[in-house]
């Protein structure tokens, strides 16, 4: 084998961003209240900060289109109240 076999290329120490031209994904998250005991984990986890008190202390969300899909709320709920799935889209008119 000779040296230059041996050898790797580098391209060039520039990174480069690619854009997809993807859609950011959205999540909608659902509260099973009559199972929630209104202890703030899933507040306190969220990173965006969306999931805020309502009048009575129990998990609301405020922008829904800023959750990121973490699932850190639905993972650390000791009651299991909490459930996070993909958007779907709205195929019919009266879809909700």
């Amino acid at each position: 084998m000779t040296e230059k076999s041996n050898r790797k290329k580098t391209v060039g120490t520039k990174s480069v961003k690619k854009t997809t031209g993807r859609k950011k994904k959205h999540f909608d998250v659902s509260f099973y209240h009559d199972w929630c005991k209104a202890c703030g984990i899933c507040m306190a986890f969220c990173p965006q900060k969306i999931i805020k008190a309502d009048k009575n202390g129990k998990p609301e969300i405020i922008d829904t289109d800023n959750c990121v899909g973490c699932r850190f709320c639905e993972i650390h709920c000791p009651d299991f109240a909490i459930t996070v799935s993909d958007r779907k889209p709205k195929r019919r008119l009266n879809d909700v």
